[in-house]
């Protein structure tokens, strides 16, 4: 018990200290400082009718759920809104569509959604008065939290994104959750990162996080932490999803396959990072469909939210979803140069230090027990329907700003 408070005190001082160290005259962390932390985004939402709301979230099957899905305009959330509206739920999502990346793709993807019958509110996570004309108007009874400021090594430049998207958005979710009745069960996303500096692999959900090498991974353990207090307080259903390296269409262009993917196909080198001992590095890369369908069967598995009268209430869980067979990103270039039918460009260089980690492995022995879990797409496969997709979407110079972009 000692060592988690511990563990909560120091993530906790190291949060207030990254976000308080930001620097620059106009830098993100400046504004923060001088205006405020919920200065940053757009913080009202644009009006959105109760009929609109309405429609979005009425469900198809009766016995499906009315799901919230935060960051519903991101890889993650939007293959999963999609795949719940597919199935009968009433989905609504929820997305600030800030400019971490280009904003043309996530438009894309709040289009394909609309074309299904999903609405995606553009709020910040923190607007509380949104959330709460959401639940209220919607009658959510689950959450799927996949709102957050994404990415390792942009945390160095912009730390208080993080605070605010990542921990503050957190909060203001989960208290308007307990002040819903009845209180909707929450499935939300943390990170294989929070494994930080574990040497022991594969990763097991037992193992001690208390390392994190990254402000990202901070944050996500610092949600952990705020779950695991909020179901001990309120009986909160709360079920953590630890993610490692997803990756398929409509994916994210800060992602290494993708930045790859934009080189070879412009001819240009490609950077592979190494280790400090000049080791590969690994990944246990992950295919989204797998992750969605982990992600839907861990709802379908979470009890409801409440403590019974003899003061039981359901568990906090935490699975990993992987694909527990890591490769060198040497291999996964390989593939995608197969996939892509050209050869990349390949400079070897020291792994910077902001925060990556060598390697990633996942242990899904809990997720396959608990959640029928099995992922079944191949490395090869996956890269095949991804550059299927991107070859389509990019063809003849289209939304070339993704093709352009250079990870911050």
């Amino acid at each position: 018990m000692r060592r988690r408070a511990a563990t909560a005190t120091l993530v906790a001082l190291a949060l207030m200290y990254f976000a308080l160290s930001a620097g620059g005259q106009d830098s993100y962390g400046a504004k923060v400082l001088r205006d405020g932390p919920l200065s940053v985004f757009t913080i009202s939402a644009r009006s959105t009718s109760r009929k609109v709301l309405m429609q979005s979230c009425a469900r198809n099957v009766p016995t499906e759920e009315v799901v919230l899905v935060t960051g519903a305009a991101g890889f993650i959330g939007s293959h999963v809104s999609t795949a719940l509206k597919r199935r009968g739920a009433g989905v609504i999502g929820l997305d600030n569509v800030n400019d971490y990346y280009p904003r043309g793709l996530k438009r894309a993807r709040i289009q394909k959604l609309k074309d299904i019958g999903v609405h995606t509110v553009v709020a910040d996570l923190n607007d509380a008065a949104t959330l709460r004309k959401i639940l209220d108007i919607c009658q959510v009874t689950s959450i799927i939290h996949l709102a957050a400021q994404a990415g390792v090594r942009y945390a160095v430049k912009n730390p208080a994104a993080y605070v605010h998207s990542n921990v503050a958005g957190f909060v203001t979710l989960l208290e308007a959750v307990a002040h819903t009745a009845p209180m909707p069960k929450v499935v939300f996303a943390s990170s294989s990162s929070v494994y930080g500096l574990n040497t022991k692999v594969p990763f097991s959900e037992s193992d001690i996080t208390d390392s994190p090498a990254s402000l990202y991974a901070a944050t996500k353990k610092s949600d952990e932490l705020l779950a695991h207090t909020y179901n001990h307080i309120h009986g909160m259903s709360l079920t953590a999803l630890r993610f490692f390296t997803v990756y398929g269409p409509y994916g994210r262009p800060d992602m290494a396959y993708f930045s790859f993917a934009n080189n070879i196909m412009k001819d240009k080198p490609i950077k592979i990072f190494k280790a400090e001992d000049g080791g590969e590095l690994a990944r246990d890369f992950t295919y989204i469909d797998d992750v969605v369908r982990g992600t839907i069967a861990s709802l379908d598995t979470a009890q409801r939210s409440g403590k019974n009268q003899d003061g039981s209430k359901p568990p906090f869980r935490v699975y990993n979803l992987g694909n527990t067979n890591p490769v060198t990103v040497s291999d996964f270039v390989s593939s995608l140069e197969r996939a892509l039918g050209k050869t990349a460009n390949r400079n070897y260089v020291p792994m910077p230090k902001t925060g990556d980690v060598p390697f990633t492995h996942a242990d899904i022995s809990a997720a396959k027990r608990d959640l029928g879990y099995t992922p079944t797409v191949s490395l090869d496969d996956g890269l095949k329907h991804f550059v299927s997709w991107y070859s389509k979407y990019y063809a003849n110079g289209k939304n070339a700003e993704d093709t352009n972009y250079v990870p911050m």
